[in-house]
């Protein structure tokens, strides 16, 4: 049975940050952010959004394609909410998407977590979900913020950002192979203890255990699949930053390059890092932003395999794959998700400091946060500890 992505898009906030701003700020060299890690711009989150409400507005591409051919909205009988910034130890955010969406009652809604690996386990689960009852639809979420402490080496790798996905039976974008490899160890490089806001990074050791997952979850799927390196097209990685992928491929091409070039190999992934470039990390969103942007910038891919790496600090990665179906470029949402990156309102670094700074009142009252996004969805405001959303 025929299992994958039927339709995927994309969300980003309305404001975003020249790295060239902040290397004029801290004291770096700009050439350390747009050459060193490959980062150009980030993605700066207003008072009013946050994972929810770009969720919400990545799935409305998806849904009103559903509208205009007729495809009925109950058929969606599951969200899966991917994030490792969740808003409530109990409550799901998918939750809350749900009412927004305005979703059947009659469907399940779950959050997962396992850093940035998370959508890659609910893509799976959503397709073994769907095989099961092939009638069915799931809608995968993957939502986060990229927050690090300032004047730090991970302020540069901050982002935001949301990917959305319906995962169907006869896919109408790229068919997903069965076979995958994973890698799971347990390592200290990431991780974000309840009582942080920021995370905690190791970032040379994250870098070694991230190359590291990439060989052995591909050792793994070599030992379940027959093809080989020389079989793939294209490549798509987990982007905590540009050259992280860079880095990760040619670790992975050593020994499978069949008299590749390097030209050849940059060409396998180059067009997957563009969006990612100008919105920065976006942790379990990163990756399916990296396989959008591949579409929207590469023609003619009907028939083309491409392979996924997914890595989650912590850890645990996984390398799977799928090749693109015939009339996908019909599914694409290419138009709205360059006009939404070129509407981007650029922000000064004092700017960007004040949204830095903005932080979720936590006393019980009653607050109104300003109206800053562009997005359908925004967070209006708290109340008695009860986050207030609305569509405009």
């Amino acid at each position: 049975m025929s299992v994958g992505i039927d339709d995927i898009s994309f969300y980003t906030s309305n404001f975003c940050l020249d790295l060239q701003e902040l290397a004029a700020n801290n004291g770096a060299s700009a050439a350390k952010y747009t050459v060193g890690i490959g980062q150009d711009r980030m993605s700066i989150p207003g008072a009013d959004e946050d994972v929810v409400t770009m969720a919400a507005n990545a799935c409305l591409p998806l849904l009103e394609g559903m509208a205009e051919r007729g495809e009925q909205i109950d058929t969606i009988t599951s969200v899966l909410f991917a994030t490792e910034t969740g808003i409530d130890q109990s409550k799901a955010a998918g939750v809350y998407l749900h009412k927004l969406l305005g979703l059947s009652s009659h469907c399940r809604v779950v959050e997962l977590k396992h850093a940035c690996y998370s959508a890659t386990a609910a893509l799976q689960m959503a397709a073994a979900m769907v095989v099961r009852k092939p009638a069915e639809k799931v809608l995968v979420i993957a939502a986060d913020i990229a927050r690090y402490e300032r004047q730090t080496p991970g302020e540069a790798t901050q982002g935001c950002g949301a990917a959305a996905m319906l995962v169907t039976t006869q896919p109408r974008i790229i068919e997903l192979d069965p076979e995958t490899g994973v890698h799971t160890e347990d390592v200290m490089d990431f991780w974000r203890p309840n009582y942080r806001s920021t995370a905690i990074v190791d970032g040379k050791y994250s870098t070694k255990v991230y190359l590291r997952s990439v060989r052995a979850a591909w050792q793994d799927f070599q030992r379940q699949s027959s093809l080989l390196f020389k079989d793939f097209d294209y490549f798509c990685y987990h982007l905590p930053f540009s050259r992280m992928a860079q880095k990760a491929h040619t670790h992975l091409a050593n020994g499978h390059k069949h008299h590749m070039t390097e030209d050849d190999l940059s060409e396998q992934i180059d067009a997957s890092l563009i969006y990612n470039r100008i919105t920065g990390n976006s942790y379990t969103a990163a990756l399916y932003i990296g396989f959008i942007s591949l579409l929207d910038h590469v023609a003619d891919m009907v028939g083309k395999r491409v392979g996924f790496f997914s890595y989650g600090s912590g850890s645990v990665g996984e390398f799977f794959t799928g090749k693109l179906v015939a009339g996908y470029e019909a599914m694409l949402h290419t138009q709205r998700h360059q006009t939404m990156l070129a509407d981007r309102q650029p922000i000064s670094y004092a700017e960007y400091v004040e949204m830095y700074d903005f932080q979720v009142p936590t006393d019980g009252g009653t607050h109104d946060f300003p109206q800053q996004t562009n997005g359908r969805f925004r967070l209006a405001g708290i109340s008695q500890h009860k986050r207030q959303y609305e569509a405009r």
